[in-house]
């Protein structure tokens, strides 16, 4: 299983915004992510980079 830490960025302030993330789903400016535990936070932004190598996902979020 992959999981990765997902990292949420906002002017020049970079937050981590869920641990352990295991699905990411996408509607339009959406961006939906799930942890392990079945936690879920919603951001309205764009993914912007993933690397699967070390488990991290960047999202530039929205004003």
């Amino acid at each position: 299983m992959c999981l990765a830490t997902v990292y949420g960025k906002k002017h020049e302030d970079e937050t981590i915004l869920i641990r352990n993330a295991s699905r990411i789903d996408v509607e339009g400016t959406l961006v939906r992510i799930r942890d392990i535990m079945g936690q879920e936070v919603t951001v309205e932004g764009t993914i912007v980079m993933v690397d699967l190598a070390n488990s991290i996902v960047k999202i530039d979020c929205a004003e």
